[in-house]
Order: structure tokens, then sequence, then C-alpha cells
């Protein structure tokens, strides 16, 4: 009776765990499909079927081979004026020359209705070439010349691509003259052009056309103009004067026109011209007796003179009472021209001792002049530097203004490492251009080097330019001011300043692995050294701390026992996208990137470290929330208790059969 009972608990049990693995022996007929071939629901709903893709045939599990869609002929596939191209697995349709899809592209497949439609080429500009015009055809065009053009290398209509034929202009080569015509102008020699002409120098126009016109059949039409010789006759007489002419009447004869002794020319001209007009020019000659008029006044001086202002007539001159005669000729004469011989008298008032001026000395001097020069380490700032004794005999002083002699470019010096400063020594009014060359280098970047340039104009005494120096460079500026010829030097280092802020794409996850995003600038000078990525248990954060420099030696931990380094990635091994998965388990620069806790929410923070020597810069940015295990895990562990509940449900059911078995 025991062993009975034994038995059939055994049988019971292999019943309850013996069931499940015996699905997984039937056969999966998906798993046998072609890579080319998909797998589809039979109609009839009885199993699985594996069919060929479109563009392949066979039987979908053992074989399926491209189909050759274009063996049936381009146009029952890709329609009229077309070309069929087969491909692996599909095909495509192109145009005949000539025509052009309807949908625009290049290549299409006419399931959407897509067709091939005439081009009409003569909707493009100078097809047909120059002097051409275009007639649209079925597949093609041709082309015929216009009025005034002609078909070159062949014959019309044509075809400009295949028959290599043009239009070429109606040329009628250089026009005729006409007898005693000269060429004026000309604006071509093809068709429409014309052609302008004058009569011969010497000839006036009488009647005719004057103009020639280029036309279609290549000849000139014109002129008809006729031209006759020009004469002028005698010359005018003009009152007390006389002709000299070589009796001849024709354009552009001259006549010179003397006037008569004891008279001179006082108008324009003494010359007259026959013109073309057959008219001799009206000349503007004047005769007039000479008289000198009144005798040139010399300042400082005394005429002694009879009042007479006839050719020969003289004045002499004396310098007055306190001047005295430095030299010349004090004679002037009336001559046959009408003008009294200019005096070169020259007379000087006395004007005392040389004047002074401060902080200079005198170079030169005489009775009337003195030459000033300021003394060593003085130079002039502005002002006449000459002393002249006046016609009152007095001193017009020299206004000649000597002061210490400065550089032009002093007081030169950086602030905050930005902005250069520096004064001006020149005159008020005048502007002065610098030229700012500035140029950085790095000890610890042999190959780098920042060189600029800039021009200033500006009339200032205290100027400042502020300059885009880079950080942690060394530099050199000199700064010349170019009138002067004069340069400064002055030299400065920048600092490290701290890095911009990551640009992070933030998320909130639920689950262990989450895979976070970065996007860096291209810049290769970009300030950053590397990144660390900071793991942060939500219920153990009080304070996060950017600025405080954080270990970048994996042997060193953190401060806080929960917040820890999870990867340290150098600049160099980050491109302009980075993708960092958390908790995968490796190593990033020596820190560990420990699996996160099921259950526990974090914060993943991403800091930019700057660094240079000693120094170190960082900032900050929130890139994710992990928060504890998600939904899915969770209905997996229910669903596994419930699956120990059935089994020990099992058990006890067993157990309390063999129970009720004994009783009995």
């Amino acid at each position: 009776m025991d062993k009975r009972t034994t038995t059939m608990i055994v049988v019971l049990l292999l019943s309850v765990f013996a069931g499940m693995p015996a699905l997984g022996q039937i056969l999966d007929v998906c798993t046998t499909c072609h890579a080319n071939a998909t797998c589809n629901d039979k109609s009839d709903g009885s199993g699985k079927v594996c069919n060929c893709k479109y563009g392949f045939v066979g039987n979908g599990r053992t074989f399926c081979q491209d189909k050759d869609e274009c063996q049936i002929g381009a146009s029952k596939i890709c329609g009229q004026h077309t070309t069929c191209h087969n491909t692996y697995g599909s095909y495509y349709c192109t145009c005949l020359a000539g025509y052009s899809p309807s949908n625009n592209m290049a290549i299409f497949i006419p399931n959407d209705g897509t067709h091939c439609q005439d081009v009409d080429e003569c909707r493009i500009t100078g097809v047909c070439g120059k002097g051409g015009q275009c007639r649209n055809l079925e597949g093609s065009f041709e082309c015929s010349c216009l009025m005034g053009y002609r078909v070159h290398d062949g014959v019309e209509p044509f075809h400009p691509y295949r028959d290599k034929a043009s239009c070429k202009v109606v040329d009628c080569g250089q026009p005729a003259l006409v007898e005693d015509t000269v060429l004026l102008s000309l604006t071509g020699t093809t068709y429409g052009s014309v052609a302008m002409f004058v009569c011969n120098e010497g000839f006036v126009w009488r009647r005719g056309e004057n103009s020639s016109v280029c036309g279609a059949d290549g000849l000139w039409r014109g002129p008809t103009m006729v031209c006759e010789e020009v004469d002028c006759g005698s010359p005018p007489a003009l009152p007390h004067s006389h002709v000299l002419w070589n009796e001849s009447s024709r354009v552009g004869t001259e006549v010179l026109y003397q006037c008569n002794s004891g008279y001179h020319h006082v108008g324009k001209g003494n010359v007259s011209v026959c013109t073309a007009a057959g008219q001799w020019e009206g000349p503007s000659v004047l005769c007039q007796e000479i008289l000198c008029g009144s005798p040139p006044v010399i300042e400082s001086t005394e005429q002694m003179w009879n009042g007479n202002s006839t050719p020969g007539s003289t004045v002499l001159y004396l310098c007055k009472e306190g001047f005295y005669n430095k030299g010349g000729h004090n004679v002037s004469i009336c001559n046959e021209s009408g003008w009294w011989t200019p005096p070169a008298l020259s007379c000087q008032a006395k004007c005392g001792p040389v004047p002074f001026l401060a902080n200079s000395e005198v170079v030169w001097h005489n009775r009337s002049i003195v030459i000033h020069r300021c003394v060593d380490g003085y130079h002039s700032w502005r002002g006449s530097n000459v002393s002249v004794c006046g016609s009152s005999g007095v001193w017009q002083k020299a206004t000649l203004r000597c002061i210490e002699r400065k550089p032009p470019i002093n007081q030169l010096f950086v602030l905050n490492e930005k902005c250069v400063h520096w004064k001006a020594e020149k005159y008020e009014e005048d502007t002065e251009v610098y030229k700012v060359m500035y140029t950085g280098s790095r000890d610890y970047q042999r190959t780098f080097i920042d060189k600029k340039r800039q021009l200033v104009s500006s009339k200032a005494h205290q100027l400042e330019l502020c300059l885009n120096l880079l950080p942690v460079t060394n530099y050199s500026i000199s700064i010349t001011a170019v009138s002067a010829r004069f340069t400064a030097t002055v030299t400065t280092n920048t600092s490290l300043p701290v890095p911009p802020a990551p640009v992070v794409y933030y998320r909130e996850f639920e689950t262990p692995v989450p895979t976070l995003r970065l996007h860096r600038l291209v810049n290769t000078l970009d300030p950053i050294s590397l990144y660390q990525v900071f793991v942060l248990p939500l219920e153990g954060i009080m304070v996060f701390e950017c600025p405080s420099p954080g270990s970048l030696d994996p042997s060193r931990k953190s401060k806080s026992s929960s917040e820890y380094i999870a990867a340290q990635i150098h600049v160099t091994h980050v491109g302009t996208e980075m993708n960092f998965t958390v908790g995968d388990g490796l190593h990033y620069g020596g820190f560990y990137n420990a699996p996160l806790e099921n259950g526990r929410d974090y914060y993943i923070v991403i800091r930019a470290v700057s660094q240079w020597k000693t120094v170190l810069k960082s900032s900050c940015v929130l890139w994710a929330k992990v928060r504890g295990t998600s939904f899915v895990l969770k209905v997996s562990s229910l669903c596994a208790v419930a699956s120990v509940g059935l089994v020990a449900l099992a058990i006890l059911c067993g157990y309390s059969f063999t129970w009720f078995l004994k009783k009995t």
C-alpha cells in the first residue's frame, strides 16, 4: 500500500514539471527562410510559409533569385520613349534623349503614373545660338536664322548639335567713300550698322543723305550726299591795322592783322581764318594808342616822375626816411608794349635787436630776417621758426614753441589681460595712425601661433584698444606710430579661463544602463582638457560643488562615500558627438564605471575640466536622472514569485493526497 502511494505521487509531480519543455520541440519554419524571402501566415491559418520578396522568384527557402523585369520590353514595363534598367531585386526606367520624366526625376518606376514627355528645347535661351530661332519637334527641335543672319556650314532648317551648323550675322565689310567725303563714324559692319559721312576739308554739304546702312543682303545702302568746294573771298579791313595774306580764300587759310606804328593790340587775337561756312572768322583785333599809365608803387619808397606815360618815359624811386636801400635797380621805363619795366629796389626798415624765443637758438640772421631752432632735448610744437623785420620797423616775432622731447607712445600697459592702453605725444589736432601687431605662443604647444594686426586712427591723447587674446598664451604686443615712425612693445601672459559648459541632451531614464549624449563644438583652441562623469545617489545629495577640483587620479577616492566618478575621458578621445553608457562595468581613464543599483535614484553630472600646469578650472551641467527598477523588471519579478508559489502549492497538494490515502 505504501509503495503504490509513493509511485502515484512521483507520476503526479513529473506530469506538472514536464508539460512546458515539450512545447519547445515544434519546428520553426521562419528560421529556414532564404535571405531574400519573408515569413508569412498561410491563408488557411494552418501555419507559416516562406515567400520570396518583391523582385525575386524561387521557393522562398532554398533559393530566391533576381527577376529581370526588363526582359518583356521597355515600352511594356516603363512606357513609351523609355529605357529599362534591371537591378538586383528591382529595376528603374530612364527617358530617351529629347524626353523627360513627368515627375522631374532622373530615374523612376512607373507605378505612380510617371511617363516620358517631350522636352521643349526651345525654352532654353540660346539653344540655336546667336541669331537663331527655335522650332520644337516631337522628341527634338530645329533651328532657322533671323533677319540679318545667314546659315554657316549648313542649310535651313538645321540641328545645331547634329549638323554642326550655326547662324552668322551678315557682314557688309567697310563702306565705300563718296567723292570729296570722309567717314565720320561707323557703328559696325554687320546687318543694321550705320556709317555717317562728312564733306572733306574745304568742301560744304549741299544736298543728299550723309548716312549708309548695312542691308540683309550684305550691301551698303547710300550715301547720296554732294560736297562742293568753299570760297571765303577777301578778308575784312580793320581800323589802324594792316593784313599779311597769301591771297588764298580756301577753307583753313589764315590772315594776320598787325597794328600800325604808334598803336598796340588790346584785343584777344589778331588772326582770322576762312571757315567751312564760306566766311572769314571775325578777328577781335583792337588797335589803341600806346600809353603806360601810372607807374607801379613800391612799399616804403617815393617817386620822382614828370607825369608823362608815353614810351621812353622814366620814373626814379628813393627809400623813405627810416628805411635803407638793400640794393636793386631803382628806375622804371615805359616800353613799346605799354608796360612800365618793374623796378628791383628793396627798402628795409631798421628793427633793432634779434627777438628771443624760449628754449631756442638762432641759426642765421641779418638785419631783416632771423631763423630760430629748438635746443637739444626739445622739439618744435608747430608755429613758424622765422622772425621778420616789418615795414613799420617792428619785428614780426616767430610763433615757434619748443617743448620737451618725449616718445610718441608712452605709458604702455595691458589691463585685465585684454585691453592695451597708451598715451600719445602729438599735436592736438593731428590724427595719428597706429599699427598694432600682436603675436602669441604657448610653451606647452610648440606648433601654436596666434598672429594678428589692426590699424587704429585717432586724435585722442589717451587710447585704449581691446584685443581678442586667447587664453593660456604668451603675447608680445607692438604699437607703431606710423607718421612718427616710433614703435613701443609690451608683453603679457593670459590665464586659464573657466571652460564653457558642455552641451548635453538632458533625459530621465528608468533603466540601470542609460546611454547619454554629449555635443561638442569643433574648435582647435578649445581650452577643455578632459570630461569627468559623476554618479550621485539622489537620497545622499546635500550640495554638489562643481568648482571644487575633482581628483584626476583614479587611486584617490571622492570625499563623499556615495558619489563617485564613473569615467574620465580626455578631450582627444571625444569628437563632435559622444555617447556614453552609465553602469556598463568598464574602466574609463582609470575610473570604474560601476553598475547602478536597482531600486535607487541617481543624478548623472558631467564636468568639463581645463588644466594647465597645476591650475584646474571646471564647469558642470546636469546630464540625466536615473530612476529605480523599471516596470518591466517589476513584472518579471512578480511572475517569478508566482511561479514559485504554484510549485509550492503543487507539493502541498501532493502531501495532502498522501495523508488522505493513509487515513483511508
